[in-house]
């Protein structure tokens, strides 16, 4: 599914496809930690999700290894 967010970064919007639901969408916007609802998806992945950061800003600000 198409998942438009807004960096908190930098406020730049991205648009990406991402393999989640509407319901997971819910379930996190209602509150459910991200790790919670999609525990296998990549940590760069999910911070986008949160926050907006994509994987490749993720990388840009704290390198490949800046595992959470």
């Amino acid at each position: 599914m198409l998942v438009t967010k807004r960096n908190v970064v930098t406020g730049q919007i991205a648009v990406r496809e991402m393999p989640v639901t509407q319901e997971e969408l819910n379930r996190h916007r209602n509150g459910e930690l991200a790790q919670n609802v999609w525990p296998n998806m990549d940590y760069r992945e999910r911070e986008f999700l949160i926050s907006g950061l994509t994987p490749e800003e993720w990388d840009a600000l704290f390198g490949a290894k800046g595992e959470m």
